[in-house]
């Protein structure tokens, strides 16, 4: 028996409720149009709801180079006391913590805010194209099939599901087939922040500090360890190659990890995420059957890490595992190949180019098995611009990607991943889709980027006027 497809239309179609497809959504709905955002999982929001920081937001000198969407979310974060800001590792970045299970409220009401209508539990299983353009895609749950018909199609699925069902090129992983670990984020809370940030002062040695010039200043390992003391928060990085690490790693106690990240996520709970578990095999993130198969390794890890902060950690002595990230971190998948390819040294470099609609900050991140990882700074503790072609598909009219299946080499995507220039990069392709179709322009090429500067700079997008 053949089965009844339904019928839907909107201007622009989001896929993907993660941290680019909500601003996304949202840029869009802003600015007028009516909006659809598809989302697999129960709850739009991906890593924002992890626990991790949000990087890139700020860069090493600790300006916001990113503005607008995510201003709004702070902004409810802070009115439930779920803000606790903008937080110096003394290493390499400028992060922003918050309070995930807060940011779950924040996410939806921006959402309804804007009146987006959300589709959770929801997959892409097919685009229909004709001529470089989607008219239409075909949704699946447990309704059954719908064909959503638009005017725009964002992908900010992370792995360019929508892109490369329409035919776009991509590129997955390094020329070896090498994949960036996967991660699962866990919660610890009871902490008391006196004696860890002690420990830390205490043992400069075991810490991650001053791995940028910019940073480093010509300072020690001691002084950089005292102003994270000085600094108040729980937040350090505990590095692989140092004694208190290297030690717990080769006597079993701890599973082999580059670095132990602690940052806190609840002022009220004395609460801290804590990012340091890894599954290294080089897993295809669109492999469901081999991703699901690493949740045992890696609640292991999580667990054995739990035990080890507690005997080890001084201020961990009294503290309660307090919860984990709601699916498994996937760092790495397709890159898109678009109109320009976001390069290491546009990174490094600190480059800035004349069609620049969203910025990055957070160093070039490369995680790899073992206790390895590529960490590069940003020039001169300052941002690089992400164009507006790297969010262009190639041979494609009407679909733009956003996150981290952008058009960008391995490096460069090793540092467009990060939360701050996906949330950026999301409102930077909605707002355009709402232009377009305000303007009738069936291919994107058409709006002239300036315009889409002037309305983003309008919005709080950050363009330009910082390092």
């Amino acid at each position: 028996m053949g089965q009844q497809i339904r019928k839907a239309h909107f201007d622009v179609v989001v896929l993907g409720g993660g941290v680019s497809g909500v601003t996304a959504a949202a840029a869009a709905a802003k600015n007028g149009r009516k909006v659809l955002l598809i989302e697999a999982g129960p709850m739009p929001g991906g890593e924002l709801l992890s626990g991790m920081s949000i990087d890139g937001l700020l860069n090493a000198r600790g300006e916001y180079v990113v503005g607008g969407i995510s201003d709004e979310l702070l902004d409810d974060c802070r009115a439930m006391d779920g803000f606790i800001g903008p937080i110096h590792d003394y290493r390499l970045i400028c992060y922003v913590c918050v309070d995930p299970e807060v940011m779950k409220i924040a996410v939806v009401r921006l959402l309804a805010r804007y009146g987006v209508t959300p589709w959770l539990y929801t997959l892409a299983e097919d685009v229909v194209v004709d001529g470089g353009r989607v008219t239409g895609l075909v949704a699946v749950n447990k309704n059954g099939r719908t064909l959503v018909t638009a005017d725009y199609f964002l992908d900010c699925s992370g792995d360019g599901d929508l892109a490369v069902m329409a035919g776009a090129p991509y590129e997955l992983g390094a020329p070896d087939g090498e994949l960036q670990p996967l991660s699962l984020m866990f919660r610890m809370s009871n902490v008391e922040n006196e004696p860890f940030l002690a420990f830390g002062r205490d043992n400069p040695e075991s810490l991650a500090v001053g791995e940028s010039d910019y940073i480093r200043a010509g300072r020690t390992d001691s002084q950089l360890a005292m102003e994270l003391y000085k600094q108040g928060q729980p937040s350090l990085f505990f590095k692989s190659d140092g004694p208190f690490l290297r030690s717990a790693i080769e006597n079993g106690e701890l599973a082999p990890t580059a670095l132990i990240m602690i940052m806190p996520t609840s002022v009220a709970r004395k609460e801290v995420c804590v990012n340091t578990t890894r599954v290294a095999e080089n897993i295809v993130g669109m492999d469901a059957a081999k991703v699901s198969a690493t949740m045992s390794t890696l609640m292991e890890q999580v667990w054995g890490c739990v035990k080890f902060l507690k005997r080890k950690m001084p201020g961990f002595e009294n503290a309660h595992f307090a919860g984990l990230a709601p699916r498994i971190g996937i760092r790495e998948t397709r890159r898109i190949m678009g109109d320009y390819v976001l390069t290491l040294e546009d990174a490094v470099g600190a480059s800035k180019h004349p069609d620049c609609v969203a910025k990055g900050a957070h160093h070039v991140d490369i995680h790899q098995d073992g206790l390895k990882q590529v960490r590069i700074a940003i020039g001169n503790g300052g941002s690089y611009d992400i164009p507006f072609q790297c969010l262009l598909p190639k041979g494609l009219d009407n679909v733009m990607v956003a996150g981290r299946c952008l058009s960008a080499t391995r490096e460069g995507m090793g540092t467009a991943r990060t939360m701050g220039p996906c949330m950026a990069m999301g409102q930077a392709v909605g707002t355009a889709a709402a232009m377009c179709i305000d303007r009738g322009y069936r291919d994107v090429r058409q709006l002239a980027v300036g315009d889409l500067q002037m309305v983003l700079r309008d919005q709080g997008a950050v363009i330009d006027g910082v390092h």
